[in-house]
C-alpha cells in the first residue's frame, strides 16, 4: 500500500480515536466538576485543544504512514500503535468521566513515554520524518503538566 493510502487510513483511525475520546468524556470540559477545578495558570484556552489535536493527528497519521512503509516489521508498529490508541482514548474517560485524576496522570505518562519511544526508537529509520511526531510529544508533556497540577492542587 502507498504512503498516501496509509495516511488516509491512519487519518480515519486517529480521528476516530478523537471522536471516541470526546464521546467518553461526556462533555467533561463543560461540567461543573471540571469548571470548578483549580487549573494551572498555563492552561490554554479551550479552543486550543481542538486545534492542537487536529494538527497532531494529521501529523501523527503522516508519521504512521511513513513508519508502516519503512522496513520495520509492521506487527511491532501496529502493536505499539494500538497501545497508543487505547491510552489516548481512555484518558478522556478516566479523567473527565470518572474524575480519577491520579490514574489519568499515570495513563498520560505512559502515553507520553510511548510517543517518545516512537520518536527515539524509529528515528534511525525515519530520520527527519520523525519530527512529525514532535508536536504530539510536546503536547503530551504540556497535558501531563496540566494533569499533574490538577492532581496536586485540588
Amino acid at each position: 500500500m502507498s504512503v498516501f493510502k496509509y495516511f488516509i487510513l491512519f487519518l480515519i483511525i486517529n480521528f476516530s480515536a478523537l471522536a471516541i475520546g470526546s464521546y467518553l468524556m461526556q462533555n467533561g470540559p463543560q461540567t461543573n466538576w471540571y469548571l470548578t477545578l483549580n487549573k494551572a495558570p498555563w492552561s490554554p484556552p479551550g479552543w486550543v485543544f481542538g486545534a492542537a489535536w487536529t494538527t497532531i493527528m494529521i501529523l501523527f497519521s503522516w508519521y504512521m504512514a511513513e513508519l508502516v512503509n519503512s522496513p520495520i516489521p509492521s506487527d511491532t508498529i501496529i502493536y505499539l500503535f494500538v497501545i497508543q490508541f487505547v491510552l489516548n482514548v481512555i484518558w478522556n474517560y478516566v479523567f473527565f468521566d470518572k474524575h480519577l485524576v491520579l490514574l489519568a496522570l499515570i495513563n498520560i505518562i505512559f502515553l507520553t513515554v510511548l510517543i517518545l519511544y516512537f520518536f527515539f526508537n524509529f528515528y534511525g529509520d525515519l530520520k527527519f520524518k520523525s519530527f512529525l511526531i514532535a508536536p504530539y510529544a510536546i503536547w503530551l508533556l504540556l497535558a501531563t503538566s496540566l494533569n499533574a497540577y490538577i492532581l496536586i492542587n485540588n
